[in-house]
């Protein structure tokens, strides 16, 4: 069922483009940021309010180029720290790099082996909220935990279990070329909720959301991967099947 967080999740992707052309462009008007994002006036000023509001952007005058004439001076908006802080750098091409390096010389293990230091990091951060909540409630304060770890998840219930939606994946563009690091991560929720998970979708496979599906009953801690590609309790849809060469390996 549709609720208030797909706006939420095309919203910030939306913003997300905004920075992005900020990045490219520099200090841009209304005018210029609508034109390249095939948007109105009125629906881009929405989100540079909204941006205003969160201090990742701010606004100057434009230095007028001869003798100033009549009306406002056009307003201009640009990054603020905050702003470049939060947008894409190189470091993803960096870790994307050094991953390459990594699995050069130490081969598939190697790159198994730091997802799987990675994963545990990320079971340290959020195990001391998740063990100390009833089982029961374990999916949505591991949920609210990873949104804390900036990964933006949520968890519905369904009537066969719960599925955890991560809106954001900060290691996206290098999972896409390392699914380790996704079966990793699935194995770390799996220990985490001492429950049986599946990992249904994921961002760095082309889905809108990452899902990972609670099921009612319990099983053997372990973490597997279905071929429906279907993501029922999260805002988005899967658009493509996940696959797995076995039961322990990587989930994509």
């Amino acid at each position: 069922m549709p609720d208030a967080s797909s706006g939420t999740v095309a919203d910030g992707r939306t913003r997300d483009r905004v920075a992005r052309l900020l990045l490219e462009l520099g200090p841009s008007t209304v005018v210029t940021l609508a034109a390249h994002l095939g948007l109105s006036p009125a629906a881009i000023r929405r989100h540079l309010d909204a941006m205003l509001a969160e201090e990742t952007i701010t606004i100057r005058s434009a230095r007028a180029a001869g003798p100033r004439g009549r009306g406002r001076p056009a307003r201009l908006y640009q990054l603020t720290a905050a702003g470049h802080a939060a947008g894409p750098t190189a470091y993803e091409d960096l870790a994307a790099s050094a991953l390459s390096f990594l699995a050069g010389v130490a081969g598939h293990q190697g790159v198994a082996e730091f997802a799987e230091a990675r994963a545990a990091e990320l079971e340290r951060r959020v195990k001391p909220a998740v063990a100390d909540a009833d089982p029961a409630d374990r999916p949505a304060v591991l949920a609210a935990a990873m949104s804390a770890a900036g990964y933006t998840a949520s968890a519905s219930s369904l009537p066969t279990g719960v599925q955890i939606c991560q809106h954001h994946c900060p290691v996206q563009h290098v999972a896409e070329r390392f699914p380790e690091l996704c079966g990793a991560e699935t194995a770390a929720l799996a220990r985490l909720l001492d429950s049986h998970v599946q990992r249904l979708a994921t961002i760095a496979h082309g889905d809108g959301v990452c899902t990972t599906h609670v099921p009612l009953e319990s099983a053997p801690v372990a973490a597997t991967s279905t071929s429906t590609g279907t993501s029922t309790g999260c805002t988005a849809t899967a658009m493509n099947p996940v696959t797995s060469t076995s039961s322990e390996g990587p989930v994509i």
